[in-house]
């Protein structure tokens, strides 16, 4: 069988569904390739790099689906193309089923199969196949450039010798795929970047790239974790709290990345006009969602304006196509694992499983049939955290027992240890001679009182490792003291030079952590 691709006619799209690497891999599953002419020209790839791969190609778009038995494309495809499919013919791409229901009719009435690459199910087996996060991935990476490229300051924080550069302040709202990889790319810039996502269970995947989470302390009895790792529609309360949140961030942030979309559904408004005329002069504000409406009212679709108030809202709508090489690599990569499990023998042949999870739910017409929409996802792609219990508050009464229940343990605790340390002095003053006891008297008082004076001090003073380096000197120096009225001279020379050693740490360490301490008060 063939595996063929054509150029995408969509004004602006520089992505292609093949490339040289994927059609080596493709070739191992025993598909021959055929591409038009010129497909991957706008990605960087030319004629004769697909020819050096093995890939046939050939003049136009009818020649490609006439000899191939799969065809692959990017976007959904044209009326044009539709009519071109063949009964038995695979059509894999994007193709957003709910909003082109007039195309899907088409197909089936050709009797085409299409595999929609958008409706591939979020689950950990089909990450492999999982274009849309494939293209989230770098619309978050690339609405971080664009938003830099027409920010007038620097991301990071700098101290010049033309005076200090503070750094920017990103807020990302919406943490999924497009949103975590804004935030890793703002981050390593360098900028102090906030985000926020109505579902909390994503906190953790915030703030461990370097991000502070802001929580919404509301409690909405709705899951708000959708199907497909998507976030569930809102309450009207839920929401105010959230937009009250915004607007107490919209004075302070520079750039704001929007990335909120809710599943065959207009994208939620965010970002409202009070919120960007409250921003600073300069701001920038990129809607990942200009697509499907926009998390903010004033986003222009493929258009970048400048308000009245000097905010740019830049809402492109072709980010990867942006990044034309990247895309195309990742893309035809998802469509060859996709291919992969329509081929199981890696016989070049076509099995189309509908009781694979995957493909039955990434297929929306098959056999004469509308086959979308697919059967719900078994499985959530984010867990929804186990909600905490709130801590009971003690009345005064119970929190007087509970003390008292504590000091009761302490005490136990010290007569115990008390008890012990008295038995094993006991013995070893029953068995040591009376001039080791001496010295061993010395050493016990030693290790006490050194442990009292050094703990006593401002935790201020401390670090983790000062603070045992400064206990042991201490021991030393006060069993040095107590030896060095001794009668022998050698006993006198050494604790001397201890009591000198001991006192530089001792005295010089707290003095360097005050000095360090001293670069961070103002002046």
């Amino acid at each position: 069988m063939k595996f063929g691709v054509i150029r995408e006619v969509e004004p602006g799209e520089a992505r292609v569904a093949l490339t040289p690497a994927s059609a080596a891999q493709l070739a191992k599953l025993g598909y021959d390739c055929v591409v038009e002419t010129g497909a991957g020209a706008a990605a960087g790839i030319t004629d004769d790099a697909y020819s050096e791969a093995g890939v046939e190609v050939l003049p136009d778009a009818a020649a490609v689906f006439a000899a191939a038995d799969v065809i692959a494309k990017v976007r959904p495809p044209q009326e044009g193309e539709i009519d071109q499919l063949r009964e038995g013919q695979t059509l894999i791409g994007f193709f957003w089923p709910a909003a082109n229901e007039a195309l899907m009719e088409r197909a089936k009435e050709r009797g085409a199969t299409v595999i929609a690459m958008d409706m591939v199910p979020r689950i950990s087996r089909a990450q492999k196949m999982d274009a849309l996060s494939s293209m989230a991935n770098i619309a978050g990476y690339r609405a971080v450039i664009e938003a830099g490229a027409n920010f007038g300051r620097f991301f990071t924080g700098q101290v010049t010798a033309a005076g200090k550069v503070p750094p920017a302040k990103v807020l990302v709202v919406g943490a999924g795929v497009a949103g975590l990889a804004a935030i890793g790319t703002a981050t390593s810039l360098g900028a102090i970047v906030r985000a926020f996502d109505v579902r909390p269970e994503v906190a953790e995947q915030i703030e461990s790239m370097g991000a502070e989470f802001l929580f919404l302390d509301f409690e909405d009895s709705q899951d708000s974790a959708g199907s497909g790792g998507y976030a569930a529609p809102s309450s009207p309360e839920f929401r105010e709290a959230q937009l009250k949140l915004f607007r107490e961030q919209a004075p302070e942030v520079d750039i704001v990345i929007t990335t909120a979309l809710i599943p065959n559904r207009e994208a939620p408004e965010l970002w409202t006009p009070d919120m960007v005329e409250a921003m600073k002069p300069g701001s920038v504000i990129v809607d990942l969602a200009a697509e499907r409406g926009g998390n903010c009212k004033l986003t222009v679709k493929d258009e970048k304006i400048v308000t009245d108030n000097g905010v740019t809202i830049i809402g492109y709508t072709d980010f990867p196509s942006r990044m034309a090489a990247q895309s195309s690599a990742l893309y035809s990569t998802n469509v060859r694992h996709m291919m992969a499990d329509l081929t199981p023998e890696k016989d070049g042949k076509v099995v189309h499983n509908m009781e694979d999870d995957v493909i039955r739910g990434a297929t929306i017409t098959h056999q004469g049939e509308i086959t979308f929409p697919p059967p719900p996802p078994k499985v959530k792609a984010i867990a929804a955290a186990p909600k905490k219990e709130k801590a009971k508050e003690l009345t005064p009464e119970e929190k007087r027992a509970a003390e008292l229940a504590a000091f009761k343990a302490q005490t136990r605790q010290q007569v115990t240890l008390l008890a012990v340390g008295a038995a094993l002095l006991l013995a070893v003053g029953l068995v040591a001679p009376a001039s080791f006891m001496q010295h061993f008297i010395v050493f016990v008082l030693s290790v006490f009182v050194g442990f009292q004076v050094i703990w006593n001090v401002s935790h201020s003073l401390h670090t983790p490792l000062m603070a045992i380096t400064n206990a042991i000197s201490s021991i030393i120096i006060l069993g040095a003291l107590m030896q060095i009225g001794s009668g022998s001279f050698l006993v006198i020379v050494l604790a001397a030079l201890s009591v000198f050693m001991a006192g530089i740490n001792i005295f010089g360490g707290f003095l360097v952590t005050r000095r360090m301490l001293a670069m961070f008060q103002k002046s």
